[in-house]
């Protein structure tokens, strides 16, 4: 008989472009999330999403790219797996909907959507150097806390999916 395995799957959300420092962080946070063996999505394209796509990438885990265009152009070259919507900003509803679970580093407005719709539906948000506070959002000052609190939140709320 064969075994089922249950994989977690974590958002990380941020900006397209982002200073040194948040680069750096959200590199940690998609180390982190290979680390404990969970799936890093993102929106594929440069800055946190690039940064932390490269940190999980680079400790042997799988990360998946929703990229927003109509082909893989402008893709990260740290995914693992590419999927095209040609949905621009609306591609934020698939990360919500595709995660157990998600971590906004930074960010502005599009980050905002992203975790605001996470949020609506019931799964838990972590925030790492955001200057915006969302009810329910919870906070974390490190990356390694944040990936603590969110896979975390994730067991409590049985967010868990089979892979």
């Amino acid at each position: 008989m064969k075994s089922i395995s249950i994989k977690i799957y974590v958002a990380v959300v941020g900006g397209g472009e982002a200073e040194k420092g948040i680069l750096e962080s959200a590199f940690e946070v998609g180390r982190e999330i290979a680390n404990h063996g969970a799936v890093l999505i993102c929106g594929g394209l440069g800055g946190v999403m690039q940064a932390a796509a490269q940190g999980a990438s680079e400790a042997g885990g799988i990360t998946i790219g929703i990229l927003p265009g109509p082909d893989r152009q402008g893709a990260n070259s740290f995914l693992t797996y590419t999927l095209v919507t040609n949905l621009g900003h609306a591609r934020n509803i698939v990360i919500a909907h595709s995660a157990d679970g998600m971590i906004a580093v930074d960010g502005s407005y599009g980050t905002i959507s992203e975790a605001a719709i996470a949020l609506k539906l019931g799964k838990p948000v972590v925030g790492l150097s955001t200057e915006w506070n969302l009810s329910l959002m919870l906070n974390a000052s490190s990356p390694k806390e944040a990936v603590a609190i969110v896979l975390e939140e994730i067991a409590k709320r049985a967010f868990l999916q089979p892979a």
